[in-house]
């Protein structure tokens, strides 16, 4: 088992690789360092072996796959997980490795109370990072400074009972959610956040995987949160069957007389609708329960597996 392990996710980033494990290199000579390649169409690849990376490969296309890969292959006390675009500083290591050791589970880089609205020249990146991150503290009751950040710190317990869903960029969004549901312990670290440098270009999509992120917190909130979820689309189904039923009502009491009969069956089944959406939500809430019990008996399995192995 390695000592601290620094994982970086490649993707066309041959104009930084080399700085990016240099840098880390330098600041953790006994780390290893390892590059996954994700189908990289330049010398990503040759300029990480190059430069004393551990280079391996990940062919199913998304970040969210070479992390599921990583963290299958790779057994360390403390992983370290960074981007290769040379946007984050390598200075804060020993922070989060200490973090780590300390007992926290997963150590946040947190970019948005530092330079990032500074540095970072796409506005709706800014905005959409904001949006995030109030989004996700606000449904999940947390206090997650930078939900999105790729600079981040995690145990080995964390990284071995983690279950990677996500294929994509929306990896960070599930990763901090899991965190926030699980009650593991979460640190917050403030971090310099740089600027991608002249000719290396980034590969996300403003709109595209914003949407795709903005859809996984929805998913992942039925997923963890089902009775918050389903409660909410009950309140709403009752609400459209009250709208429908009351001038119905009103009628009767006045007249005697039941208009609109296709109507006051429609309400009906709305209604039915909805208190089959509040019990689906209790049931799926107690299954949730259940699941974080087998989560605490798993996590001290690979407790007891990484005591075995260190």
């Amino acid at each position: 088992m390695d000592k601290v392990a620094v994982l970086i996710p490649c993707y066309n980033e041959e104009k930084t690789i080399k700085k990016v494990v240099e840098d880390w290199k330098k600041e953790l000579p006994t780390a290893v360092i390892y590059v996954y390649d994700n189908n990289s169409k330049d010398n990503t690849a040759k300029i990480a072996k190059e430069a004393g990376a551990v280079v391996r490969h990940e062919y199913q296309q998304g970040k969210g796959n070479v992390i599921r890969r990583m963290f299958r292959e790779i057994d360390a006390e403390c992983y370290i997980m960074i981007d290769g675009d040379d946007t984050y500083p390598a200075e804060y290591a020993s922070k989060i490795v200490s973090a780590i050791q300390n007992g926290a589970d997963m150590v946040v880089g947190d970019r948005l109370s530092s330079t990032y609205f500074e540095e970072n020249k796409r506005p709706f990146h800014n905005l959409g990072n904001s949006l995030v991150r109030s989004t996700i503290n606000r449904l999940f009751k947390s206090n997650i400074r930078d939900i999105m950040t790729g600079y981040r710190g995690f145990s080995y317990d964390f990284v071995k009972t983690f279950p990677v869903l996500s294929k994509g960029f929306e990896i960070e969004t599930e990763m901090t959610i899991h965190a926030v549901d699980k009650n593991l312990y979460v640190e917050n670290i403030i971090i310099d956040y740089r600027d991608r440098p002249e000719g290396s270009e980034s590969k996300l999509n403003t709109y595209r995987d914003g949407m795709k992120v903005l859809i996984t917190i929805g998913k992942l909130y039925k997923n963890y949160k089902p009775l918050g979820f389903f409660g909410f689309l009950s309140s709403l189904l009752f609400i459209l069957s009250a709208i429908l039923f009351v001038p119905i009502f009103c009628t009767y009491i006045q007249t005697g007389l039941v208009p609109r009969i296709p109507t006051l069956i429609v309400s009906g089944f709305v209604a039915m609708v909805a208190i089959q959406s509040l019990f689906a939500g209790v049931i799926l809430s107690t299954l949730c329960t259940k699941e974080r019990q087998e989560f605490e008996f798993r996590r001290c399995l690979i407790h007891n597996m990484k005591k075995e192995n260190v």
